[in-house]
């Protein structure tokens, strides 16, 4: 089987994962993936999502989009992404154990529990899928595992056998480490609000203590019964009666709407035939230029902003290496492309670390990335030559995936876009850094902003908007 032949789009594992309710097992799902000690380890390593969670699963939304309903390109184009992104994921974990997202048991493990996951939907509604359904849907995943190049000899081999092997791996591999805490109790209350709230924005914090509460009640309730035995969370009475409200009531929902609202690739065929249209957005005011010195301001935003991607108040390679990943992941660079990128980054990094890191802890917090800049701007007119500038130009040459010398709008929002900087003011900072306005913005104009933003004392010059308003 090729990579891109996978399962018809009338097949019921396509149907099973199509449908929206699928939604309600998979806080569950990445429960019993985290769970796993290497997926921890890559996960507390290089993963972002305590700094940006709805980036992460927009990511991993888009991601299975890709596979399972896109066509046959797309898929190709997918795989390949995933095994780039995979191969960069290896180290030692804090208990001195090597750990690598390319390890074909772990990749098995990720992709059974969506297996499992689309399972547990069914069954957790009232309506489980007989043995004959379960061997049409395991044929049809374990298809979708050989695309991906997972050995056939790491999965269990008929769908009679994969609740046993499910339950082992729960009681002999899994952890209940701090990463899967996190996502249990903690995640959502600490969660900034998504961008596409709107109106119900000021009400976040409300919203996200009342959903927080339910999706750990839910999730807990949902988990295996080997789960609860080998880890003592346990199912109480009121935790069952939501899980059987949620889940039966919505499969009543579901069941009773036409097939392009229940079911995820209808509407996203709909959405892909759909004329793209775009909502102008108003520039934001600009606020009176500032009189001291703006530079400690804007270094702290970039540190927070740009580079702590994993949300932890520090800076070391796995940051820079997340920051480079999300950038390739909406690029779809070739393999020397993205290598390029990531040395440039690296030997940035290896110059801000050799000034600031005095402890040889690896990593560097903001104070001490904020003072460290200022020291070799102000010492150094070519301090920015040696490290930060050619990982810009290797930057803007990254997002230039046209080769045309420019970057456009949508391409300069690739790069900054994310929960914490808003549309608005990248479409504002655009516009600042696009000097002569012919609405694109050339590499010297690129690294001038970065010069500026990094230099200029006052706010006035056009690359202090470079993430918008200063």
């Amino acid at each position: 089987m090729t990579p891109t032949s996978l399962p018809a789009a009338d097949s019921l594992l396509r149907q099973t994962l199509g449908e929206w309710r699928i939604g309600l097992v998979a806080w569950r799902l990445l429960v019993l993936q985290t769970a796993h000690p290497v997926v921890a380890a890559g996960t507390a390593r290089f993963s972002t999502y305590r700094a940006h969670p709805w980036r992460r699963i927009e990511h991993t939304m888009d991601s299975g989009s890709r596979l399972f309903f896109a066509g046959p390109e797309e898929r190709r184009r997918e795989i390949a992404r995933l095994e780039r992104a995979h191969r960069r994921i290896r180290g030692t974990d804090d208990a001195g154990r090597p750990y690598s997202a390319e390890d074909p048991e772990v990749r098995a493990w990720v992709m059974l529990t969506l297996y499992e996951a689309m399972t547990a939907m069914r069954e957790l509604s009232g309506d489980p899928l007989d043995s004959s359904e379960l061997d049409v849907l395991y044929a049809e995943f374990k298809e979708v595992c050989a695309a991906l190049g997972i050995p056939a000899e790491v999965l269990p081999a008929t769908a009679a056998d994969v609740p046993a092997h499910v339950d082992r791996t729960v009681r002999e591999v899994l952890e209940l480490g701090e990463p899967v805490r996190y996502l249990l109790f903690d995640m959502l209350r600490e969660a900034p609000a998504p961008r596409r709230l709107g109106r119900l924005r000021p009400a976040w914090p409300l919203l996200r203590a009342v959903a927080a509460g339910v999706l750990t009640t839910l999730t807990v309730a949902d988990l295996p019964r080997s789960w609860h035995e080998r880890f003592g969370t346990p199912r109480t009475r009121g935790a069952a009666a939501l899980s059987w409200t949620v889940h039966r009531g919505m499969r009543q929902v579901m069941t009773r709407l036409p097939d392009r609202r229940r079911y995820r690739g209808h509407s996203e065929e709909v959405d892909r035939q759909r004329p793209a249209s775009r909502r102008p957005t108003a520039a934001p005011r600009l606020p009176r230029p500032r009189t001291v010195d703006s530079r400690p301001a804007r270094l702290e935003a970039f540190f927070r902003q740009v580079l702590d991607q994993t949300g932890d108040g520090r800076v070391d390679s796995a940051d820079l290496q997340a920051m480079v990943h999300n950038v390739c992941w909406q690029l779809e660079l070739p393999v020397e492309r993205e290598d390029q990128l990531y040395a440039a980054f690296e030997s940035w990094w290896e110059q801000l670390r050799a000034g600031v890191d005095t402890d040889e802890d690896g990593a560097v917090e903001c104070a001490e990335f904020v003072a460290a800049m200022l020291k070799g701007i102000d010492a150094d007119c070519d301090y920015l030559d040696r490290g930060l500038t050619p990982a810009v130009r290797a930057l803007f040459r990254t997002a230039d995936t046209d080769g045309s010398g420019y970057l456009c709008a949508d391409e300069y929002r690739v790069l900054f876009a994310g929960p914490r900087v808003h549309p608005a003011e990248l479409n504002d900072g655009f516009r600042q850094l696009d000097g002569d306005g012919d609405g694109r913005i050339s590499e010297e104009e690129f690294v001038a902003a970065f010069t500026d933003f990094f230099t200029a004392r006052a706010d006035t010059a056009a690359g202090v908007a470079l993430l918008g308003r200063p």
